[in-house]
C-alpha cells in the first residue's frame, strides 16, 4: 500500500502559516494602520495614471498631426493686411496750408506736372512732382503721417474716388499718387466742404505689388 504524502504545510490537520504569509499580513495591517503610507499610495497610483493618459495623448495627437487630421495654427493669417482706417472726422483745411506732392505712378507723360498746375491754382503749396513706381491700382493714393491726416482728407475731397494711406513720417505733409484710374479733379466749386472721413482702399484695391510702395496703410491706428 502506498504511503500518503504528508503536507508540510498541515500540522495535525490544521494549516501551517508560512513566514512570507505571517510577513505579508502584517505589512497589510500596517498600511491599513498609517494613513501616511496609504494616501502616498494613492497619490503614487493617481500621478501614474495622469502621466499614462498624457503620454497616450501626445501619441494620439502626434498621430492626428502626422495623418493630416489635425493642423497647428501658423502665424500665416497675421501678414493679411488688416482692414484699418483712421475713424476722425475732418474739417476741410485751407489749402494754403497744406504741402503737397504730386507724384505720377502711370504711363501718361506730363500728368503730374498738369495735376500739380491744377492744385497750384486751387492754393495748395507744391512741392515735389516727379514719377514714381507704387503698387497701387486705382485712381490715386493719398498718403500722409499721423500729423497729416486733416490735409489728407482736404486733398481727397478734390481727388474723386481717391484711397487713403497713412505712413510713418512725422510732418503734415501729403502725397498724391496718381494712378491707372485718374480721369480729373472735382471742379473747383463743386469740392465738399463739409466735415467727414478719410475714404481707405478696398481690399481688391489695397495690393498690386508687394515689392513697390505703397502697398498697405503703415502704423495705422485702428478703429
Amino acid at each position: 500500500m502506498a504511503r500518503k504524502t504528508q503536507d508540510s504545510n498541515v500540522l495535525h490537520g490544521h494549516r501551517v502559516i508560512t513566514g512570507p504569509e505571517l510577513r505579508a499580513t502584517f505589512e497589510a495591517a500596517g498600511d491599513r494602520d498609517d494613513p501616511v503610507r496609504l494616501r502616498r499610495r494613492v497619490i503614487h497610483g493617481v500621478v501614474l495614471v495622469l502621466l499614462l493618459g498624457l503620454i497616450a495623448g501626445a501619441i494620439i495627437t502626434a498621430l492626428a498631426i502626422i495623418n493630416g487630421h489635425l493642423k497647428l495654427p501658423t502665424t500665416a493669417g497675421s501678414e493679411e493686411p488688416r482692414s484699418v482706417c483712421p475713424t476722425a472726422v475732418f474739417d476741410y483745411a485751407p489749402p494754403e496750408q497744406i504741402n503737397l506732392n504730386v507724384l505720377n505712378s502711370t504711363s501718361r507723360p506730363g500728368l503730374a506736372r498738369s495735376v500739380a498746375d491744377e492744385m497750384l491754382g486751387r492754393k495748395f503749396v507744391v512741392g515735389a512732382v516727379a514719377n514714381t513706381e507704387a503698387g497701387y491700382r486705382g485712381v490715386a493714393a493719398v498718403v500722409s503721417g499721423a500729423a497729416g491726416q486733416a490735409a489728407a482728407f482736404t486733398v481727397q475731397r478734390n481727388v474723386p474716388g481717391s484711397d487713403y494711406f497713412q505712413d510713418g513720417r512725422t510732418d503734415a505733409s501729403v502725397d498724391l499718387i496718381l494712378a491707372g484710374d485718374y480721369k480729373e479733379l472735382v471742379a473747383p466749386d463743386r469740392v465738399d466742404q463739409t466735415p467727414g472721413t478719410l475714404s481707405c482702399p478696398r481690399e481688391s484695391r489695397r495690393i498690386a505689388d508687394d515689392a513697390k510702395w505703397p502697398v498697405i496703410p503703415s502704423a495705422a491706428p485702428t478703429p
